[in-house]
Formats: structure tokens, C-alpha cells, sequence
């Protein structure tokens, strides 16, 4: 039985039959091809959340999709009993592209989460250390598993499933004296995101994490950098604490790696890696031939196609265009992120979920973030065309909704009377 071309029988079998996590938009993809996805009657929309930051070389990737397609009829799964040589190459290319020396893999972003949370606290256990405390920042967002939810510095994400795991400190966002302040003997960890995604797209300031980077050296306190979200070229180089000049100890990858197959990854230094002896972590599905694949062919293609280039040149433009429309209509309260990754602040004239129901009416796909923020993360190998269209629709959306604001001119005149007039 089929029903992908009947999406009231889709919609009907997900209420009844799926839990109601989600809130989907009435849309049902049958397939895609670069930065579009096509629905059950043809119709194409321009994908500019790309799975949430996942889809990093669009969908049907030629490349990406021949080399699967080759492994699947090769060897999908293979135990972690036995040496597997696709995970073992992609432990080297990301080796050899960051800070790393050593890489573990699983199958998500909350999984690499736990891995260097775990990791973290057996490091300092191994030195015969009683640290065990992991800082994170207010705000932020790590997963949804028990322990990464306790990591996550948003009540609302924890408190249904009470108590959480013990032994997280959160402190203020972008505040080194908060985050100082919280530091004691217990600390074994801070973990931070460069750009807190989940909660509206706010990027870290570069003076704050290079103190508290010193913080960590100065301490002897590991520093773990989620880039689950950001990495993987996401925001113009291929780790975003390239950025920032500083290295992490411990840093996690998910989302874009695979281009679409789930993987994730926890890279770091040899150091680090005593935190966990034979046994003390593993996986059933983490690191098979066909995720690893994926993740092997996803970096090659960044490299072979200069994606990395593509994905500066349109951020230039997208932030260029963005800030123009802000300059032009007084709802745009902000523009912000790096790279693909980029958040737009409405006031309260204009409700995130609303606009991307306008958008999705334009056949364009974007998430919303609390009342008041959009954020878009779409294919690194969008076009300068693609973009151009999005913000064109944003515009035609706001000049229906709010007035533009007026230029120095329009005030002037407004000033001047008109004839028979006095003012």
C-alpha cells in the first residue's frame, strides 16, 4: 500500500498512528532536486531550512546519491566488532581538517552531546579528579535526550521530565563574568554553542569566547563547542570556531555531515580521549559504512566543488539584501547569524508562525522561532538567484503588511504645506 499521493490519508494515518510531537504544515515531499522539494501534486518549493541545517548539498545530490547508491548494494551495516573503512577515513579527514586527533561516531547530535558529556566528566575521573560539573549558557539548546535536555539552558525543554540529570551549572549567554563566576573545583567542562540556533540565532561574541577559552586554559577546564548546527561549513568555514581564533578540546557534529543520512560525530585531542576506556561507550548503529559514506562523500564535495566559496558569497548577498529590507521596513528589528545560518527579528506586528505560513503560501520553506523570529539555514549550494528570491518574497510580504519607513525626503515633504495650507 502506497499513500504518499493522498496527503489527507497521510495526514489522517500520522494523527492517528504517530505521536503528536510536531506540528507540521500540511505539506507532504515527494521528492527533491537541489535546493526544491516537490509536493504530491508537482508543485515545487524552494527549500530554505534544508532539513534544519541537514540537506548541506541539497536534495539528489548527483555525487552524494551515486555513492550511496553504491554502498547500499555493497554493505549497509557492519558491526563495530569488526574494522570498518569507511569510518575510519572519515575519522581522518576530520582529523586532519581540525583541532582533533581521535573521532567517535553515532547517529545524532544529542548523541555526540552525551558522548562529550560523558567523555568530560571520565577525563577528570580517570586523573583520580572529583569534576564532574558541565557550565553551560542560558538559552541554549543540545538536545532532547535526558542528559542533553539537562544540559540545555531552557527550563521549558526539561521541566516535564523531571529531575534532570544532575551536575549542570547555566549561566548568562555572551556574560564572561557570569561564567567565571560559576567556576569551581567541581568544574571538569563548559560547553557552549558559537551560535545559540534553537533559541533565535545569536552568535557568540569573539572577545567572550576567547576569554573563555583563557578561562578554560588558566582552570584546567575542558572546553566543549557544539557545532552540531554550525559546523560543516554551515557558516562560511568548515568549523565555526575557525572564526572565533581559538581551538575547543572537545567539539560535536551532526546535521549537515551526512547530507541527509543521520550521523554525528564527537572529535577530540588525544588528551581528552583517556576519558574513555574500552567499553566505557559505544553504539550499535554509529559509524556504519553507509552513514560514514555519506559523511566521506559530503566532505569530498565541499572540497572538489568549493562549496565553502558559495556559501560566502551568498551570505554576502543574503545579509546585504536583508539589511537593506530592515533599512526599509521598521517590523525588521534584527538580522543576525553567520553564513547559511541566519535569524530575522520581527516586532510585534509581525508573528514568526505567521510569516512562514506567508512563506509557505510562496512556496518557500522556512522555520519559526518563538513569536517573533524566522531562520533560515538552506542547502550550502543555494544560488545567488535562489536568495534573491526569498528576500523578494519578504519584501512583498512586509509591503502588504507594515508601512515602509518613510526617507528623508517623504519627512521633509510631509513638513512642507501644501497650498491654501499652514502647518
Amino acid at each position: 500500500m502506497s499513500i504518499e499521493n493522498d496527503l489527507d490519508l497521510i495526514m489522517d494515518f500520522d494523527k492517528n498512528y504517530c505521536l503528536q510531537i510536531y506540528n507540521p504544515l500540511p505539506l507532504a515531499f515527494k521528492y527533491g532536486k537541489g535546493c526544491y522539494l516537490v509536493d504530491e501534486k508537482d508543485e515545487e518549493y524552494l527549500d530554505m531550512i534544508g532539513g534544519i541545517a541537514v540537506n548541506s548539498l541539497g536534495h539528489a545530490h548527483r555525487k552524494l546519491t551515486k555513492a550511496l547508491r553504491r554502498q547500499v548494494g555493497e554493505i549497509i551495516h557492519c558491526s563495530n566488532y569488526y574494522y570498518i573503512p569507511q569510518r575510519s577515513e572519515l575519522a581522518y579527514k576530520l582529523c586532519k581538517r581540525s583541532f582533533a586527533d581521535k573521532a567517535f561516531f553515532c547517529n545524532s547530535g544529542a548523541e555526540a552531546n552525551e558522548a562529550a558529556i560523558k567523555l568530560a566528566r571520565g577525563y577528570f575521573h580517570y586523573k583520580g579528579e572529583d569534576r564532574y560539573e558541565i557550565i553551560t549558557a542560558k538559552m541554549s539548546f543540545h538536545g532532547r535526550t535526558l542528559g542533553t535536555i539537562s544540559a540545555t539552558g531552557q527550563p521549558k525543554f526539561s521541566e516535564p521530565f523531571a529531575p534532570v540529570v544532575p551536575g549542570f551549572k547555566y549561566v548568562e549567554f555572551n556574560n564572561f563574568e557570569d561564567l567565571e563566576s560559576a567556576v569551581t573545583q567541581k568544574t571538569a567542562a563548559v560547553m557552549l554553542e558559537l551560535i545559540q540556533g534553537e533559541s533565535g540565532v545569536h552568535p557568540a561574541d569573539e572577545e567572550y569566547i576567547k576569554n573563555v577559552r583563557k578561562l578554560c586554559d588558566d582552570s584546567g577546564i575542558l572546553l566543549i563547542i557544539d557545532e552540531v548546527q554550525t559546523g560543516v561549513g554551515r557558516t562560511g568555514t568548515f568549523f565555526c570556531y575557525e572564526q572565533y581564533g581559538i581551538k575547543p578540546d572537545i567539539v560535536t557534529l551532526a546535521k549537515g555531515l551526512g547530507g541527509g543520512v543521520p550521523i554525528g560525530a564527537m572529535l577530540c585531542t588525544d588528551e581528552v580521549a583517556t576519558g574513555f576506556k574500552p567499553g566505557d561507550h559505544g553504539t550499535t548503529f554509529g559509524g556504519n559504512p553507509l552513514a560514514c559514506t555519506a559523511g566521506n562523500t559530503v566532505l569530498d564535495v565541499l572540497d572538489e566543488d568549493r562549496i565553502l566559496d558559495n556559501v560566502n558569497e551568498v551570505s554576502s548577498m543574503l545579509f546585504e539584501k536583508l539589511t537593506k529590507l530592515s533599512g526599509k521596513y521598521s517590523a525588521i528589528k534584527s538580522v543576525r547569524g553567520k553564513g547559511l545560518l541566519i535569524g530575522i527579528e520581527f516586532d510585534e506586528r509581525i508573528s514568526a508562525s505567521n510569516m512562514r505560513l506567508e512563506l509557505a503560501g510562496k512556496h518557500i520553506l522556512v522555520s519559526s522561532i518563538g513569536n517573533s523570529v524566522i531562520r533560515i539555514a538552506p542547502p550550502l549550494i543555494i544560488t545567488k538567484s535562489q536568495a534573491n528570491a526569498f528576500c523578494k518574497a519578504i519584501d512583498g510580504i512586509l509591503k502588504n503588511t507594515v508601512p515602509a519607513k518613510k526617507n528623508v525626503i517623504d519627512i521633509i515633504k510631509d513638513k512642507i504645506p501644501a497650498k491654501g495650507e499652514t502647518k
